[in-house]
């Protein structure tokens, strides 16, 4: 017996491990939940589960839904021996490995909040990373702390001078006693986790996600943007700690008894082709990324890789950010159309942490619907006409499709007024899945919800009908003479250079003592050739000059200079603060250097 339960969590040599099934023991429940233990409770009665695969791209370990029951409903009345109050904060750095699922859901039935905690460390950068943590367990003022042994230095630091019940890695609290006390099953309005957001625009802020909340947004997400069969497989390389990676291929699988395949991100960003390898030996039939992860694959893959994969089971390619880059997406189509991937997998869909995970998905089996519009216009009056013209002269928009039956959406100028269909302005939302707030900060909730329940999103878009199109964050928009100019088209245009990678420019725009705004593009590159550099600054700018009519302030940077939130995306806000720090320095420094060549010899 003993062997039986070490081969389910997969302690024993990955050879022998297994790969939880399909589901065909048990009948599909999508709905009919109070809380995620109800969910977890019904799953536990089949075969599914969770798979976790290796930097090599092997099986390393399974934690089918039984098991994580049965170890979730030990862990938490070890948790609970700790004396902890019922709403308490548990952070987990969100590695890549049972052990979250494990506490994640301890937390479920002990009556404890789970904070997923970012897992990512950029090279050289372990005191922000430590920092950010700090911040975060601070900010959602964390009773316990678990970390991963990968993690478990950060950790120390990042706990040191904390109030805190406490903090260790996963066989501390193994070893703890169990309390001996009755779980006590969450209600519909507890709070189940706090999701903290990505940051793009500013400091991460916990949102608080009820057990209603997270539940409608699962049953519409497996109902409607999904439609969920028995025969569907989860593959995912996405982290933990973001709403995708937690909601989609944590709960989502969860809530339709479906089995998970999980690659490391680190693994995938080193080994992307793991991710197309498992998606192809497991029939994986549901997995998504942002653009980059499809562009990355794309890039790496050979022609030996592509002829020994068979992506036909694969039905939805889903992708969503706060704007589509259609090009990359219609490559990596393109590349992989001989082993069976169609195109019409992809699946544009929007959302945010704030409404959960997801507001609205494209059909399914449609791909892409790129809406091409008059740029001009849209800059100078915001209306988003379609237009047949001039390649110079236009835009191309993803459109994201229908919101889920429980929202509704309007579409606000500056002023409050609603906007007619293909006229940009504000995204509002609001519906049974927005959040409740932001954790302990009633302020910030203030600013995005209202009292009757409208979300300000923070996007800008327009509609067709139904559709909803996503052009740009509002804090993120150049205005140049009047006229709006979305970052994301500078920057897939400079990306068009030579010498320039995808993802590696960021356009903002700065004011300097009551002048106009100046837009400026940091450009990584690894070129270090003086003249070859002042052509990638010549082809950029005259490039953006014909296409938008107006001049740029270029900054030529290293690779790995731009900053990232925690879920890999641009943060166009600390671009712009690096930059300025940037100029700063470069005024003390040549300041100095005038006051010492001034001095007599």
């Amino acid at each position: 017996m003993a062997n039986e339960k070490m081969l389910r969590t997969g302690a024993l040599h990955m050879s022998l491990v297994q790969p939880t099934s399909t589901n065909k023991s048990l009948p599909v429940k999508i709905s009919g939940y109070t809380s995620l233990v109800d969910v977890l409770e019904y799953a536990a009665q089949g075969d599914t589960g969770y798979n976790f695969y290796d930097g090599r791209g092997h099986l390393g370990s399974v934690l089918s839904y039984t098991d994580l029951r049965d170890q979730a409903k030990v862990l938490a009345q070890k948790l609970l021996g700790l004396g902890c109050e019922r709403g308490a904060r548990v952070g987990i750095i969100a590695e890549t490995e049972p052990m979250f699922h494990r506490f994640f859901f301890a937390c479920q039935y002990a009556g404890l909040v789970p904070v997923a905690l970012p897992a990512g460390i950029q090279l050289g950068a372990h005191g922000a990373y430590v920092g950010q943590v700090r911040r975060m367990l601070k900010s959602c003022a964390a009773s316990i702390v678990v970390a991963p042994d990968t993690h478990a230095s950060f950790m120390a630091e990042a706990v040191q001078g904390l109030d805190l019940l406490m903090a260790g890695k996963q066989e501390d609290f193994d070893a703890l006693p169990e309390a001996g006390v009755e779980l006590v099953s969450p209600g519909a309005d507890d709070p189940a986790y706090l999701q903290y957001t990505s940051g793009s625009t500013t400091f991460p802020r916990g949102v608080e996600i009820t057990q209603q909340t997270v539940l409608h947004n699962l049953v519409e997400i497996a109902r409607y943007g999904l439609k969920l069969t028995a025969e569907d497989r989860f593959v995912s390389w996405l982290p933990f700690y973001h709403d995708m990676g937690l909601v989609g291929f944590i709960l989502v699988p969860l809530i339709g008894q479906l089995s998970v395949d999980y690659l490391g991100s680190r693994t995938f960003a080193m080994r992307p082709r793991l991710w197309l390898k498992i998606l192809s030996d497991n029939k994986g039939t549901i997995s998504s990324a942002p653009t980059f992860g499809y562009a990355l694959c794309a890039k790496r893959l050979r022609p030996s890789d592509v002829a020994s994969y068979d992506l036909s089971n694969w039905r939805a390619a889903c992708v969503g950010a706060e704007r589509i880059n259609p090009e990359p997406l219609q490559e990596f189509a393109q590349i992989l159309e001989p082993c069976g991937f169609d195109q019409k997998a992809f699946m544009a869909c929007y959302g945010m942490a704030e409404c959960v995970l997801a507001t609205s998905f494209a059909p399914l089996g449609e791909g892409l619907k790129v809406d091409v519009v008059d740029r001009d216009l849209m800059a100078a009056t915001g209306e988003a006409r379609p237009y047949e013209g001039d390649a110079l002269s236009t835009s191309h928009y993803v459109d994201c499709g229908k919101l889920l039956p429980g929202f509704e959406f309007a579409i606000i100028n500056d002023d409050g007024d609603t906007l007619d269909d293909r006229h940009c302005g504000h995204i509002f939302l609001k519906g049974p899945s927005v959040m409740r707030g932001y954790y302990k900060d009633e302020e910030a909730t203030r600013k995005v919800l209202s009292e009757d329940g409208w979300l300000n999103t923070g996007d800008i878009g327009y509609c067709i009908g139904d559709h909803l199109v996503i052009t740009s964050r509002s804090k993120d928009v150049i205005i140049i003479k009047g006229r709006n100019i979305w970052p994301y088209d500078l920057e897939v245009l400079a990306q068009q250079t030579g010498g320039v990678k995808l993802g590696g420019v960021a356009a903002f725009s700065v004011t300097a003592d009551g002048q106009e705004e100046q837009a400026i593009l940091v450009v990584e590159t690894k070129e270090r050739d003086l003249q070859r550099r002042q052509h990638i600054i010549a082809d950029i700018s005259r490039s953006i000059h014909a296409h938008f009519g107006i001049n740029v302030l270029l900054d030529l940077a290293p690779r790995g200079t731009l900053p990232r939130t925690s879920s890999g995306k641009l943060s166009r806000s600390q671009s712009k603060q690096d930059y300025l720090a940037r100029q700063t320095l470069q005024k003390i420094e040549q300041s100095a250097t005038r006051v010492t060549e001034s001095q007599p010899a």
